[in-house]
C-alpha cells in the first residue's frame, strides 16, 4: 500500500457520503456509516457499484460537485443499453492527463515523439485523452481520429510520425496496409500504444513485426477517466496502475469474494481523488489478475496482467464457458495460423456448433488441411469441445476502423 493511501480514501468516503446524492441513497440503504471505516482493509465491507447502476443515473445522477465545477462531460457508447454519463472537474482532467502523459514517460515517449493519434473524438474518452496526455508531456499531438486510412498514411509518411495510437483492429489495418503498399521504409514509428479491446499475442506479434515497433498495452474506460490509468513497460509483464489514484481489488465474479494477489478474477476500481464522479468499488467487468511480484523494470507502481476477456464475452458452448482469451491461446500454438479470427456460434437440429473462422499465414509451411485438424484437435484438448475449423487467407475476415467484433451468436438473435 502507498502512504497516503488510506487518507486518500478516507477523504473520498466522506465526500461522497456528503456530496453524492448517488452515494448518500446507497449508503442509507445500507445502513453504512463511513466514519466506521478507519483501515483500507475494510474496504470489502463496503457495497459494489455496478453498470446497470451508473446507466440508471443518467443522465448527471453521478456528479457529485455543483454545476459550475463541471467543465465536461463523456460518455460510454450506450451500444449495450443507456449511455452512462460521467462528468469532469478541471482537477479531473487535469488527473486524468497527468496519468496520461505518465503513462507515455513509461513507454519511453519523450516531448520530441510525434504521436499520430487514430481513436475518435468526441462523447468517446480515447482521442480526447490521448490528446492532453500527449500535450502535457510536451510532444507533438497529431489528431487524426480515425479512419480514412490514406490520409493516415500521408501524414505518417510526411509529418514523420514516431508513434501511434489505436485499437489493435485499427493498427492491424494500417500494419497491412503499409506491408501492401511497400511503404514501410518511408515510416518512422518506433512505437505503438494500443489499447480499447482485447487482443491476442498472433496479432500483437504481426502489428510489431509489420510495422517495424515496440508495442505498448494501454488499459482505461470511460467510468475511471478513460485510457492511460494503466500501461505495460519496456519489461512487458503486465500494466503498471497508479495507485496513487487508483484502488485494484480483484473479486471471484460469481461471489463477490475478494481474491488473493495472482488470482485470475474480475477487477474492481475505487477512484481516490477524482471529483465530478468519484466511484467506490466499480465492477469493470474485466478479467484479470494483480500481479504480486516486483516488476524487473523497477518502478514501484504495482502492476495487473493483461485483460483476458470480460464477465460479459463469455460464451457457455455445449455447456462448457469459453472466453476470447481461451481462444488466443489455442491459436497461439498453431503453426501457419495468422492473428485474426471470427466464432460463429449457431443452434442446429438441437445442437451447439462453434464454428472458429481463421486466417491462413501464408508464409507458413502448413498445409490449411492439416492447420484446420489442428486446431480441432487442440481445441478439443484444451478447451474441452469439439468445434467445426474453417482456414481462409489472409485479409478474408472483416476488418474495422473500432473494435473488431470477435464473436457472433446467432443463438441470441
Amino acid at each position: 500500500m502507498r502512504i497516503g493511501q488510506f487518507e486518500l480514501f478516507q477523504k473520498m468516503l466522506i465526500n461522497i457520503s456528503q456530496n453524492s446524492p448517488f452515494y448518500k441513497k446507497k449508503f442509507q440503504k445500507s445502513g453504512i456509516d463511513v466514519k466506521d471505516i478507519t483501515s483500507l482493509d475494510q474496504i470489502k465491507t463496503l457495497p459494489f457499484t455496478t453498470k446497470e447502476e451508473l446507466r440508471d443515473a443518467y443522465p448527471l445522477g453521478l456528479q457529485a460537485v455543483p454545476d459550475e465545477k463541471i467543465i465536461r462531460i463523456h460518455s460510454s457508447s450506450g451500444t449495450t443499453g443507456q449511455p452512462i454519463i460521467i462528468p469532469y472537474t478541471a482537477q479531473d482532467v487535469n488527473d486524468w492527463a497527468q496519468m496520461m502523459a505518465r503513462s507515455f514517460e513509461i513507454a519511453g515517449i519523450t516531448s520530441l515523439d510525434r504521436i499520430q493519434i487514430t481513436p475518435g473524438y468526441g462523447l468517446w474518452t480515447a482521442g480526447i485523452g490521448f490528446q492532453a496526455g500527449t500535450e502535457k508531456l510536451g510532444a507533438m499531438a497529431i489528431p487524426m481520429g480515425p479512419g480514412n486510412t490514406d490520409k493516415q498514411l500521408q501524414m505518417m509518411i510526411d509529418l514523420k510520425s514516431t508513434v501511434i495510437i489505436g485499437t489493435s483492429s485499427y493498427a492491424l489495418v494500417l500494419a497491412e496496409e503499409v506491408e501492401k503498399r511497400g511503404i514501410r521504409s518511408e515510416i518512422k514509428l518506433k512505437k505503438g500504444v494500443i489499447g480499447s479491446e482485447r487482443w491476442g499475442e498472433k496479432m500483437r506479434q504481426r502489428i510489431k513485426n509489420e510495422l517495424s515497433i515496440e508495442i505498448y498495452d494501454i488499459y482505461g474506460l470511460t467510468e475511471i477517466y478513460g485510457p492511460g490509468i494503466a500501461i505495460d513497460c519496456d519489461s512487458h509483464e503486465g500494466m503498471h496502475y497508479y495507485d496513487d489514484y487508483l484502488y485494484f481489488e480483484i473479486i471471484d465474479s460469481a461471489t463477490g469474494e475478494v481474491l488473493p494477489e495472482g488470482e485470475v478474477g474480475e477487477l474492481v476500481i475505487t477512484t481516490l481523488r477524482k471529483e465530478g464522479a468519484p466511484l467506490l468499488r466499480y465492477r469493470t467487468r474485466d478479467l484479470t489478475r494483480i500481479i504480486p511480484e516486483k516488476c524487473k523494470c523497477g518502478l514501484t507502481y504495482p502492476r495487473i496482467d493483461r485483460i483476458i476477456g470480460r464477465t460479459d464475452d463469455m460464451v457457455k458452448v455445449k455447456g462448457v464457458n469459453i472466453y476470447p482469451g481461451q481462444i488466443d491461446e489455442v491459436l497461439r500454438e498453431v503453426d501457419g495460423v495468422s492473428s485474426e479470427y471470427q466464432i460463429i456460434i449457431d443452434h442446429i437440429n438441437g445442437k451447439d456448433v462453434m464454428t472458429l473462422k481463421v486466417e491462413y499465414n501464408s508464409d507458413g509451411d502448413t498445409e490449411r488441411d492439416d492447420i484446420e485438424y489442428n486446431i480441432v484437435d487442440l481445441f478439443k484438448k484444451r478447451i474441452g469441445i469439439h468445434i467445426i475449423a474453417e482456414v481462409s487467407g489472409i485479409g478474408s475476415l472483416p476488418r474495422s476502423e473500432k473494435k473488431s467484433r470477435r464473436i457472433i451468436d446467432y443463438r441470441q438473435g
